[in-house]
């Protein structure tokens, strides 16, 4: 009787799994809006790349590759990405391990160390070797780039400032790092599945190891193919002389936002050659504020900029004019006139289904509050005849991590349709005074918090980190001493400490408080 009462218990959770499991993919696609066309330029731009665990790290505790058994995908409701396959769906990959092993000799990564030391916003190269093991292949790059990454998050990878490389006890640091493969080989061989760079970031501040990538996986779900791709990886750094590998543990992949990354998306944005600025603090695109603003192209100077030109620096005066002009139809058209306007040069709703998903997720370090963290792109170079893209960037100040900042004090209770100052920021705030506007905003809200969506219902959401916490959990002790443990906490300096991701019951979980500050459709 009771291997009877057994089998049929067993029988039964298999069938409200298997009917769980059909209901989280279901999923409303949006459509990509409208694109304006533009001529194909097969030429590369090559010379334009620069830019509770236990305390085993070796080798043989993460290599998915070793008994050749592919683990069963935690989700695959992506809507249709078949434009990146074989590439970014390869290389980012969110159900599985990579590893990721840098190979650099003593004088390489002491010219690092000293490169930091003269100038903490150093973006100096150093020579290095690159392993890439993922998906049952291994990948070796001969003389590729290395360099340090990061704002206020940039750190020194080893020691104090002065000090050389240790061979014994070395006091080594997390920090953010870029890996540049063609830096110094302009050839096919320095490419990993058409993939050229990979910044490589570290927990900073998240103890729940999930939150940018949660973001970024957010917004693929839900249609946003301007979001930059991302995953997680385990990285190993190896000096020269050293007796091993230094583990430096679970780190993101994140897919560079420049040319490249353009290039991928051309039939999405119609034409790949054009303008690509990158915002940063005070890119209000206000136009009371533009001639005041710190405005120039990459030239590889560590200088913080408001905005700074990624590609097609070569023309970089009819781009800034460009840029000041949309800044000043932002802030001066009016009514009708704006409404007009906006849908003629921006695809409305793509836009507003992007901030959606960047209010849900509590980024209040973003465009609206705090004029920060975010990228353009004009797909023309023509003064007034061009498609605008919101592309998003740096979501790791999110899922309960809030702050005292703009109008916010609270970033799962802060009004959707207040987000920021719009006399400060202009733009999605005079977007949203039209009815036919705040309609698409307000739907797109409701659609992520949708139980029967696979968004961000908080149920779902869990689901996934703690699949994905499964994936990392025995491998995110390292030889840094840092971050060695996965932690339901925002980060220690912001303004409420209470809110929790992964419990589900608490009255301070995250997407709970969040989906009860969304307005009804």
């Amino acid at each position: 009787m009771r291997q009877l009462l057994s089998i049929f218990f067993t029988i039964t959770m298999l069938m409200v799994l298997g009917v769980a499991c059909v209901e989280d993919r279901e999923l409303v696609l949006p459509s990509q809006g409208e694109q304006t066309g533009g001529e194909d330029n097969k030429n590369d731009d090559e010379n334009k790349e620069d830019e509770g665990a236990d305390d085993s790290t070796e080798d043989e505790k993460g290599d998915d590759t070793d008994d050749g058994k592919e683990e069963p995908p935690i989700y695959n409701d992506y809507p249709n990405t078949s434009w990146a396959q074989g590439e970014l769906d390869w290389v980012f990959d969110m159900n599985v391990l990579p590893e990721i092993r840098i190979e650099i000799s003593v004088d390489e990564w002491n010219d690092l160390l000293e490169a930091y030391d003269r100038d903490n916003n150093t973006n100096s190269n150093v020579h290095c070797n690159v392993n890439f093991k993922s998906k049952g292949e291994e990948h070796d790059f001969v003389d590729a780039g290395l360099r340090l990454r990061g704002n206020t998050s940039r750190r020194r990878p080893e020691g104090n400032g002065g000090e050389m490389h240790r061979t014994d006890n070395t006091d080594w640091h997390h920090c953010h790092f870029m890996i540049n493969l063609r830096k110094y080989q302009k050839d096919d061989a320095h490419e990993l599945h058409n993939v050229r760079k990979i910044h490589l970031k570290w927990h900073k501040d998240d103890r729940a190891y999930c939150r940018e990538l949660y973001c970024y996986d957010l917004f693929r779900r839900f249609g946003i193919w301007t979001a930059p791709y991302s995953s997680y990886c385990r990285l190993w750094i190896h000096v020269e002389g050293d007796s091993k590998p230094a583990y430096y543990g679970v780190y993101e992949m994140i897919e560079v936002i420049d040319d490249k990354y353009v290039k991928k998306r051309k039939e999405l944005y119609g034409d790949h050659k054009h303008n690509l600025w990158k915002c940063s603090w005070g890119a209000d695109l206000n136009y009371n504020n533009i001639h005041h603003a710190n405005i120039w192209y990459d030239d590889d100077s560590t200088e913080n900029r408001t905005y700074e030109l990624k590609t097609n620096t070569e023309n970089f005066t009819a781009a800034k004019e460009q840029l000041i002009e949309f800044t000043k139809n932002v802030t001066q058209r009016k009514g009708q006139d704006f409404h007009d306007w906006i849908a003629s040069v921006c695809d409305v709703r793509l836009l507003l289904r992007t901030y959606a998903v960047n209010v849900v997720v509590g980024m209040w370090d973003d465009y609206w509050n705090n004029k920060n963290n975010f990228y353009i792109y004009f797909n023309s170079s023509d003064k007034n005849n061009y498609k605008f893209f919101f592309i998003p960037y740096d979501y790791d100040n999110t899922l309960g991590t809030s702050h005292n900042c703009g109008v916010q004090s609270d970033s799962g209770r802060q009004d959707p349709l207040n987000w920021g100052n719009t006399n400060e920021s202009p733009l999605i705030g005079k977007i949203l005074q039209f009815d036919d506007y705040l309609k698409i905003y307000v739907e797109a809200l409701n659609e992520l918090i949708d139980p029967a969506n696979n968004l961000f219902y908080y149920q779902h959401s869990i689901s996934r980190i703690n699949g994905w916490h499964s994936m990392i959990r025995d491998y995110v002790v390292n030889d840094t001493e840092e971050d060695c443990e996965i932690k339901d906490r925002p980060a220690g300096w912001g303004n409420i400490y209470d809110y929790r991701i992964l419990d589900e019951g608490s009255s301070m979980n995250f997407f709970k408080v969040k989906a009860q500050s969304i307005p009804k459709n």
